[in-house]
C-alpha cells in the first residue's frame, strides 16, 4: 500500500455489488491504521530507548517505564478491533468484530449530525441544478 493514493471499495462486500456498512465501519478501521503505518516510524534516540534497554536489561520491566507509557499511547489506537486477552474478551460478551463494526455503524446512522451546508455553497448548488433543468427544458 506504500505509496497508494485511494483505497477502494469501502463498504463493498460481494465485488461490490452489496454494501454493508459494518463493512465499511471495518473497511475505515483498516485504512487509518494503514494510513498510520504507511506514515512511518520516527527513529530517534527517545523512540530506540537505548538508555533504558541498557539500564533495565534483556529480561527486566519494561512496562513500568515512563516511556513505555508514552510510546505505547503513539501507536495504532483501534476503535473496533479488540485486543484484550481471551478470558477478557470473553468476560465482556465475546462480541466478534463484524457484531462490534454493526452496532458502531447503527451508532454512527443514529446520532450523527451533519455539519451545515456553507450558505454560499448552497447557493451555488442550486444555481448549477437551476441552469441543468433550463438546458433540459424543466424550468
Amino acid at each position: 500500500m506504500a505509496g497508494a493514493n485511494q483505497i477502494y471499495g469501502a463498504g463493498m462486500i460481494e465485488s461490490g455489488v452489496t454494501f454493508d456498512f459494518g463493512q465499511l465501519v471495518m473497511d475505515n478501521e483498516f485504512a487509518r491504521m494503514i494510513k498510520y503505518t504507511v506514515a512511518g516510524i520516527p527513529v530517534t534516540d527517545d523512540t530506540l530507548a537505548v538508555e533504558d534497554i541498557a539500564k533495565v536489561g534483556a529480561f527486566g520491566d519494561f512496562l513500568s517505564l515512563d516511556a513505555t507509557l508514552k510510546h505505547m499511547r503513539e501507536l495504532s489506537q483501534p476503535v473496533i478491533l479488540d485486543r484484550r486477552v481471551r478470558e477478557d474478551w470473553e468476560a465482556r460478551g465475546s462480541q466478534d468484530l463484524a457484531s462490534v463494526a454493526r452496532a458502531k455503524a447503527l451508532e454512527l446512522i443514529e446520532t450523527h449530525e451533519p455539519l451545515p451546508l456553507d450558505p454560499d455553497m448552497a447557493k451555488q448548488i442550486r444555481g448549477i441544478i437551476a441552469a441543468a433543468d433550463r438546458e433540459k427544458g424543466a424550468a
